[in-house]
């Protein structure tokens, strides 16, 4: 079994100057990644054979993709705190360990491997200028020494990795005044006009594939993720930042390159830029950089991914130990020491042709799965997901697609390899959690979509996915539209709402409570509500809702919260406190709107009567939560109010509140209010009487409680008010968890 991610508090910030910033520890590595070999080796065959129009849509159409999966990237950062393992992390809290380790897997041999790449094309651009040098003991001693700088320290990595970027500014700045002060362009010999007449032509497509690698460092930011000062601010800024910085530069270059070179110079001299700049040694300085930095990046993050994939128990048992972290930043030496022995294995084969593409379908495959992963949780609306950063659910579906279309573009074959390497690693990983469970597609999709959903549903409440479920005793509709209104506004048409009508014994015959039934569910259908219709009899109707909770539902797929309307008979009080404790011990969270009007009026203001997380805390600030955002109270403000003895009390609570709030990304404003010795009716009434809504916890039934004079009690206060909600969470439920991040287990 793998091991689970406990639940905790928001974490407290860390003490100032621990970790890395979003300059050195973001920005730096994903700029440096992103202006690489094909920069300065490559940049001027694409513009050659598309020309300056051609390469400017190029340059732009590939970073939109780049840019598309950054906005994904930045969603999953600022719902979560994102620990070690960067892209796989992101993956596998948002899609489940198993898409996170069917990723994750290819993503570290894709980046060890990297190393190997990156350290072999350094050897060979060396090579060019000191031909004596022995391709293979240079990358294996490059290997060497990048990955001591990387077990040093991230923050000495990244500043070894100041001088690279000194060096690519250097030679930009020296191609750019080359090119101004050339007065006309290069000219080309005989042999370079041969060579570039017997360079093939090829397509606006292919050069696409050629280039689209240049645009895809943004992993190596995100891979640094554990050792981030503060990764929720730092990964998107320093991800967006790069990728425009990148795209300015990418923009510009074609036009210097186009003024400085013909196109069969362009085409015939791969190191173009060299010729044209001022001080041409300043691009060779830029292209080891680039392949340096590369490297640098990649053994950074490689042995991350290893470190979280072995804590969270993706790998086998006996390779646990590469899981364990060093000093107080948790440096994963050991398993940067297991991939510098599997780096310098690649780098004595030599030979990496073969496996290059694949590799590259693996890093675009976590772009799309990143893509999908905040897709979908965007879609979904799920309540545990609010990032600070919100991107439309359209946009990584964009991403998607994207990533898609360049995998078949650069390799049809590979992307074909690497979806079936993906693919076995999903089913290897579920095979080891899980039993499958195929569902009959024979009896027609959407049969086999609904048994699957069911069947893949836990008994266990899960506070990742918790959605409210409500049935609502509303009897007719049409005089109790409020509860079917707000039961609506709850769900958000992604859970289920029952309209429930208990009529008593003998009124109808079960075909007439049927017709019944169907004539809700139109009048439903006419109002464009989405819900679902019961009507039962029974001789008592609070007898007969419990009867009702008890019963209904299918397998794990039952309602978990009832809403009723408040009960102004004193007769009947008694009778409906006890369902109202029978609900509690069944564990359904009960919700109670009192109200007078028929429909809600303006939807501007809610006020939540705050006493902490626990009890009903939680579950009113979801409650909140999903109407403020919701369309018809879209836009309201939720004021998160509690109330202290005195001044010396409030100081603190602001403090605290303030904190709350801003972890919880409710979108609430606190408000903490000092008694100055006035009772607490007093104090609901002054400061809720301009609320459109107001959200009150209730006690949990107890045989100490005399529960009908307490609910009587809680009606008088109400008086007055507006709209108000009573709330009582479900016992043994953790409402506070669906608020809080979760942060992964160390083993």
């Amino acid at each position: 079994m793998f091991p689970r991610s406990e639940p905790s508090s928001p974490k407290p910030p860390q003490q100032p100057g621990s970790g890395l910033g979003t300059f050195g520890g973001v920005y730096t590595p994903s700029i440096l990644t992103i202006l690489g070999v094909i920069m300065y080796l490559r940049f001027g065959w694409v513009v050659g054979q598309v020309g300056l129009g051609g390469t400017l849509v190029i340059v732009t159409l590939s970073t939109s993709i780049t840019f598309l999966t950054s906005l994904s990237i930045c969603a999953i950062s600022t719902d979560r705190v994102i620990r070690t393992g960067g892209a796989y992390y992101m993956i596998s809290r948002s899609l489940g360990i198993e898409s996170g380790g069917a990723v994750g897997i290819p993503l570290y041999f894709a980046q060890a491997i990297s190393v190997a790449l990156y350290t072999i094309g350094f050897a060979e651009s060396l090579k060019i200028t000191f031909p004596q040098l022995d391709v293979r003991v240079v990358a294996l001693i490059t290997t060497i020494l990048v990955t001591i700088v990387a077990v040093k320290s991230a923050e000495l990595a990244i500043k070894a990795q100041y001088f690279i970027m000194a060096a690519i500014v250097l030679s930009l700045i020296c191609f750019i005044a080359g090119a101004i002060l050339l007065p006309e362009p290069l000219a080309v010999t005989d042999i370079e006009l041969e060579v570039a007449r017997s360079t093939v032509k090829v397509g606006f497509w292919q050069v696409f594939a050629v280039f689209f690698p240049a645009v895809t460092g943004i992993m190596a930011g995100v891979n640094m993720s554990g050792d981030l000062r503060d990764p929720t601010k730092s990964i998107p800024v320093g991800t967006l930042a790069a990728v425009i910085t990148g795209y300015i530069i990418y923009m510009v270059i074609p036009l210097f390159l186009s003024k400085g070179a013909g196109t069969e110079l362009l085409l015939a001299d791969p190191l173009i830029m060299k010729r044209v700049a001022i001080w041409g040694p300043s691009v060779l300085l830029g292209v080891w950089g680039a392949t340096l930095s590369s490297a640098l990046g990649s053994i950074l993050g490689a042995p991350r991914v290893l470190q979280a994939l072995a804590r969270d128990g993706i790998l086998p048992p006996w390779l646990r130990f590469l899981g364990t972290g060093s000093g107080e930043q948790d440096e994963p030496r050991i398993a940067t020491a297991v991939t510098l022995g599997f780096v310098l294995l690649a780098v004595a084969v030599g030979d990496l042709n073969l496996i290059a593409p694949v590799l590259s379908m693996f890093f675009l495959t976590t772009y799309l799965v990143l893509n999908l992963a905040a897709g979908l949780e965007s879609f979904l609306r799920s309540p545990s997901f609010r990032p600070s950063f919100k991107v439309h659910w359209m946009f990584s579906l964009l991403g998607v697609v994207g990533c898609l279309g360049v995998m078949f573009l650069i390799d049809a074959v590979a992307t074909v390899m690497a979806a079936m390497i993906v693919s076995g690693i999903y089913i290897w990983l579920e095979r080891r959690e899980l039993e499958a469970a195929w569902g009959d597609v024979r009896q027609g999709i959407w049969m086999a979509l609904v048994r699957m959903g069911i069947l893949q549903l836990s008994y266990t409440p899960d506070t990742k996915n918790w959605r409210p479920h409500i049935l609502t005793f509303s009897g007719a509709p049409t005089k109790r539209w409020h509860l079917v209104e707000l039961a609506s506004t709850f769900t958000h048409n992604r859970s289920l709402f029952t309209l429930c009508t208990v009529l008593p014994s003998g009124s109808r015959n079960p075909v007439q409570c049927g017709e019944m039934e169907a004539t809700l569910r139109e009048y439903l259908d006419k109002r464009g509500i989405q819900g679902l219709v019961r009507v039962i009899t029974a001789a008592d109707p609070f007898v007969g809702a419990q009867q009702l909770v008890d019963s209904y539902g299918i397998g794990p797929l039952i309602p978990n919260t009832v809403l009723l309307g408040d009960s102004q008979s004193s007769k009947r009080r008694d009778s409906y406190c006890q369902m109202i404790a029978e609900l509690n011990k069944r564990e359904r969270s009960v919700i109670i709107l009192r109200s007078t009007a028929s429909e809600f009026e303006r939807r501007q203001k809610i006020d939540v009567w705050w006493g902490g997380l626990n009890a009903n805390g939680g579950l009113m600030l979801i409650l909140s939560y999903l109407l403020r955002t919701s369309i018809d109270w879209r836009g309201a403000q939720i004021h998160l109010k509690l109330v202290v003895a005195n001044e010396t009390a409030a100081q603190a609570a602001r403090v605290n509140l303030a904190e709350v709030v801003e972890q919880l990304r409710i979108g609430a404003t606190p408000n903490v209010i000092v008694s100055e010795g006035k009772p607490f009716p007093e104090i609901l009434h002054e400061s809720s009487s301009n609320a459109d809504l107001v959200f009150l916890g209730m006690a949990q039934p107890s045989p100490e409680l005399n529960y009908g004079e307490y609910y009587e009690g809680l009606q008088k206060m109400a008086e007055g008010l507006p709209p108000t909600i009573f709330v009582l969470a479900a016992p043994n439920f953790a409402f506070a968890e669906i608020l809080q991040e979760t942060t992964p287990t160390k083993q």
